[in-house]
């Protein structure tokens, strides 16, 4: 069954002194994606309108704004509206192999495209394994059953550990924490639970990776939803082997991906898929704000 969202996002940024030469990359625009999610119609504004400006997309899919001011600007701010359809259910059946043949599997994909499970196995940016990530992943394996676990059976014990473990706590946090840091103090957001989880799975052979989005939230009953008071969203696909393909699950909700999350970008960390990175030339401090409407229709 196809759910229909209407997304609007607001980021907002005020200078104390002007800043000059500003140059930012944003990747907001939810992604078309095939028998899962229709971008019905989007757009990213900037205000004020930059002096340069170029639509494209990176190597991974991901539909990418570059902009630069030649100006000193005293704040900018980043709007996105958008209409989603979002059609994609949570796995009903489990076709992948045993988690002990997973790289057989993966020894035969023999491609380097944007979705080959090869980029996904060793470090990257801001995912590094590491000895006590992957003795955690292999202690939820075998607490999760006795004999031996399918991929995808792997995947879901081991972001089902990680929510159980950990706190969701946005003061222990920022978003330049490191994975292995939060790992540690077992608090975190929900991108310190994704980045932790890509890399317990690196860890046991499970190529993973990073998806950055939108959930949709639902008010307790009986009070009504505040506006603009969602947030963007991060979460993990794992490749699961050549017949089942890639999967999505959620560690901070410990719940397989369905219709109520929109992706906006896929990569290997945060680090592909930053929502907003930039530069800019100033002195002084900034104000930032946020708001996020994520409406079902």
């Amino acid at each position: 069954m196809a759910q229909l969202y209407d997304i609007a996002l607001e980021f907002g940024y005020r200078y104390e002194q002007p800043a000059s030469m500003g140059r930012h990359v944003l990747r907001l625009l939810p992604l078309n994606l095939e028998n899962q999610q229709q971008l019905v119609a989007g757009e990213v504004s900037i205000d004020p309108r930059p002096d340069d400006r170029r639509d494209g997309v990176d190597f991974f899919g991901n539909a990418r704004t570059e902009i630069a001011y030649d100006r000193p600007i005293s704040g900018v701010t980043f709007r996105l509206q958008a209409r989603v359809q979002r059609t994609a259910t949570a796995p009903q059946f489990d076709l992948s192999p045993a988690l002990e043949r997973l790289g057989e599997d993966l020894a035969l994909a023999r491609n380097l495209a944007p979705g080959s499970p090869h980029h996904f196995t060793g470090n990257s940016d801001r995912v590094q394994t590491n000895p006590a990530m992957t003795a955690y992943a292999r202690e939820a394996l075998s607490r999760a059953g006795t004999g031996p676990l399918t991929a995808f059976q792997a995947v879901q014990a081991v972001g089902r550990a990680l929510h159980r473990d950990m706190t969701f706590d946005p003061k222990a946090t920022d978003v330049d924490t490191d994975a292995d840091e939060a790992f540690k103090a077992r608090r975190g957001v929900c991108q310190d639970f994704s980045h932790i989880m890509i890399a317990c799975l690196r860890g046991i052979g499970v190529p993973a990776g990073y998806v950055s989005g939108f959930l949709r939230t639902i008010p307790p009953p009986g009070t009504e939803r505040l506006e603009g008071a969602d947030a963007m969203h991060a979460w993990v696909q794992a490749w699961c082997g050549t017949e089942m393909g890639w999967v999505q699950f959620d560690p901070t909700n410990d719940l397989l991906v369905a219709s109520d999350h929109v992706v906006t970008a896929l990569g290997r960390d945060y680090a592909d898929v930053a929502p907003i990175r930039g530069q800019l030339r100033a002195s002084g401090s900034q104000k930032t704000s946020q708001k996020v409407d994520v409406i079902p229709l």
